[in-house]
């Protein structure tokens, strides 16, 4: 008997807003007019930045705006989904999952990056890109970069693990997104975004997420 079974996999999800033109547009326009606003920025901005990228305050799911709260009904109903199919949970059980989520936009103009990071206390993170131009398609500019988890785990490497395919792949992966991709994953995962180099802003939504089980009661044990 032979068996090759990937024994650790970490789960992400992509999805397309279908028919997003019209919403995507309206974003732009809103995100645009916010980030020019210096009350809407990210007060305690604490991920490595530079001035080309504009980051806003963590409430955006929180706006009136209906625009926002399509984009947010169509975040959330992926989510559930992803959680519903990997971990097995029936309709009742995921009715009584409730989020607590922080929500933002990026807007970033030519030369902007965001440096490596994660998002503490939260299960799961994700990005929708509302625009992405203006550059060149085959290079790195603008890409969303999820760091392997297995890099800090290299000691050696060679010939016979340096080509594995993956799932294998110590590699990293980038990601292009373009306008209407959604990309979920678990917020432990290190990511960036690499150096832009588009002549038109490119504006992304992201988001972190926690839950809580309605009704689940803490452990019955001695205290003291």
């Amino acid at each position: 008997m032979y068996q090759l079974v990937p024994a650790f996999s970490v789960p992400m999800v992509f999805a397309k807003l279908p028919d997003c033109e019209a919403l995507n547009a309206e974003l732009r326009e809103l995100f645009l007019a916010r980030s020019g606003d210096e009350r809407y920025r990210n007060p305690d901005p604490f991920t490595h930045r530079n001035a080309a990228l504009f980051e806003s305050n963590f409430r955006l799911f929180d706006w009136p705006q209906p625009v926002v709260q399509r984009l947010r009904e169509f975040c959330w109903s992926t989510l559930y989904r992803a959680i519903r199919e990997l971990n097995g949970y029936d309709l009742e059980t995921l009715k009584r999952l409730h989020i607590a989520c922080e929500a933002w936009f990026h807007v970033t103009r030519k030369g902007g990056y965001f440096g490596p990071h994660n998002h503490p206390l939260h299960s799961w993170s994700g990005v929708y890109c509302v625009s992405h131009g203006g550059d060149d398609p085959d290079s790195d500019s603008g890409k969303l970069t999820m760091i392997n988890p297995q890099a800090v785990c290299t000691m050696y490497i060679d010939k016979a693990i340096s080509q594995m395919k993956p799932p294998y792949s110590m590699a990293n992966r980038m990601l292009r997104l373009t306008p209407g991709d959604l990309v979920l994953f678990p917020s432990w995962v290190l990511h960036e975004v690499l150096p832009f180099e588009g002549d038109e802003p490119r504006i992304t939504v992201a988001f972190n997420a926690r839950f809580q089980l309605e009704g689940a009661q803490p452990a019955n044990v001695p205290i003291g």
